[in-house]
């Protein structure tokens, strides 16, 4: 067709630019939007609650390693989808979020939806949000969002169309550019530098956080090479294989290990922020000179006068400097003594399993009942909270967490689109008894597509967190507690599948069942498991 409505034409260029899902829900507002997704090819999946599909492109984003896509209504629509984008934003998330809105605000009061400036909600959680006005502003910024998600640091934007403009013809989009600009490279000087630097260090200390992900093929040699030491993010588990010897595990957050920190003669802190979710103190705690490698040069900026930054990407700078070191040197006796580091790790480990009570031997269990590939998206719940320090992912980007905003609701949609985004692999959303409540509502979603997802539920009937947050204060628990649903019957009532098991070999059992199940399972995980 040589024109049709711009809705449609928007569709058809996402599907040119490799869009194969869109999540959303549809309106009066936008339905202009939904006329061209099935004559693009395009897959929608169908929300029921707009802060569900703002998850879910979220989580089809972190699994398929593409930009995730919603479409939404005017006003209350954009929203509801405003916390899923500012957790976008939070964990560097590429998401497209594509809104309706009014034609005219100034001058017409008492409209469906209107708000004072939409666009300009939008943007407190975005990288930029922008009103298209016409057909060709509306191609220009999905391009620019596209050039934008290939080549720096990841973050959500938002685009509203009005409602004429996007029922008006449109002649077709542009063909999509045969190559998008690439992420920042490192100058040979600065690699050099950097590999000079370490291999001098007498006790090196490698920060990896999820940035490096791309990287990880190269870090277990990088490591050996250099006898440096490591430690990673909670974002950065599975860049480092387990069973490295100097490796410090995801305990950053552990206040001990500001001393490691201090130990150290030279840090290298790859693809990570440090920020407050990572530490939980003011800083590293190391007095050494340390190097910085990020593609987002805000991360610089409480460099110290000994420091160093190098802007690129994360994954090209390790594979650089494994290449030049080989052509240098034999691997270098390690610098620190692995009975040390297996002692934090065991002082460590003793440390969570007295703080929560009852956790570690269930995630035991399930470690032992997932598939090496399965991708998990956990919520804001003690459970996992426990579980992101002792948990050593066998692979990178394979557990997804609300880290940073810190939502509830979280996993279970997020999980969705990660299943979406991987037909036929394994998928296990990981809640707890509240923030499962804000968006139970998607287990419709779940049930309609099919989804083998299994749903672990830590059920301790209370706020778990938040009342051990009051006791610390001396604060007398006080709204800590609320009254649970039915988890199971609930969940049979959307027709999904639900178990509890007694003990953690029927935890493995009834796992090992939802994942080849022909829907979702929601499993109810108490602390009485564990005997």
């Amino acid at each position: 067709m040589t024109t049709q409505p711009l809705g449609a034409q928007i569709s058809q260029m996402l599907k040119e630019r490799g869009v194969d899902t869109i999540f959303g829900i549809p309106g009066v507002h936008n339905v202009e939007l939904y006329r061209g997704i099935e004559q693009a090819g395009i897959t929608h999946v169908l929300a029921r609650h707009e802060q569900g599909a703002g998850f879910m492109a979220d989580g089809y984003a972190r699994a398929s390693g593409k930009p995730g896509v919603a479409y939404v209504i005017t006003g209350p629509g954009l929203t509801n989808l405003l916390t899923p984008l500012g957790q976008a934003y939070s964990d560097s998330v590429p998401v497209l979020a594509i809104s309706s809105c009014l034609d005219e605000t100034s001058a017409r009061r008492g409209q469906l939806h209107q708000m004072r400036d939409q666009r300009a909600a939008a943007e407190t959680v975005c990288a930029w949000s922008e009103e298209a006005r016409s057909a060709q502003a509306a191609y220009t910024l999905i391009d620019r969002a596209f050039d934008e998600f290939a080549s720096t640091r990841a973050r959500p934007v938002h685009l509203q169309v009005s409602i004429d403009t996007l029922g008006a013809q449109a002649s077709a989009a542009p063909l999509p550019p045969e190559r998008r600009p690439g992420r920042p490279a490192a100058r040979h000087a600065d690699v050099y530098a950097l590999v000079d630097a370490v291999l001098k260090a007498q006790k090196p200390l490698f920060v990896f956080g999820g940035g490096a992900k791309g990287g990880a093929a190269a870090i277990p040699q990088l490591l050996q090479q250099t006898g440096a030491a490591s430690i990673v993010t909670y974002a950065g588990r599975g860049v480092v294989p387990a069973d490295t010897p100097l490796y410090f595990g995801s305990s950053l957050a552990r206040p001990d290990s500001a001393r490691i920190a201090a130990e150290a003669d030279l840090v290298i802190a790859v693809g990570t922020t440090l920020s407050e979710v990572d530490l939980w103190r003011p800083t590293l705690g190391h007095t050494a000179p340390m190097i910085r490698v990020d593609i987002d040069p805000a991360c610089f900026t409480d460099l110290g006068p000994a420091d160093t930054a190098i802007l690129a990407d994360a994954a090209e700078v390790l594979h650089a400097m494994a290449i030049a070191i080989s052509a240098r040197t034999e691997d270098l006796p390690p610098k620190w003594q692995a009975s040390e580091v297996a002692q934090h790790r065991a002082l460590w480990h003793a440390e969570i399993e007295a703080e929560r009570p009852g956790i570690l031997p269930v995630c035991d269990a399930l470690k032992v009942a997932l598939p090496e590939d399965t991708m998990i998206y956990s919520d804001m719940t003690q459970f996992a909270y426990a579980a992101k320090e002792v948990w050593d992912m066998p692979k990178p980007g394979h557990w997804h967490h609300p880290f940073g905003f810190g939502t509830l609701g979280y996993a279970l949609p997020a999980a969705i689109g990660g299943a979406v985004a991987r037909p036929g692999q394994p998928t296990v959303a990981l809640a707890g008894d509240y923030g499962l409540q804000y968006t139970i509502q998607e287990l419709g979603t779940a049930v309609e597509l099919g989804l083998p997802l299994p749903i672990l539920v830590w059920d301790n009937g209370k706020l778990g967190e938040i009342e051990d947050s009051m006791v610390r204060s001396q604060i007398a628990p006080n709204a800590v507690v609320a009254r649970n649903p039915d988890f199971l019957a609930l969940a049979k009532a959307y027709g999904a599948g639900a178990v509890e098991p007694k003990s953690l070999d029927d935890l493995q059992t009834a796992l090992r069942a939802a994942l080849t199940a022909d829907g979702p399972t929601v499993i109810r995980m108490t602390q009485h498991m564990a005997g």
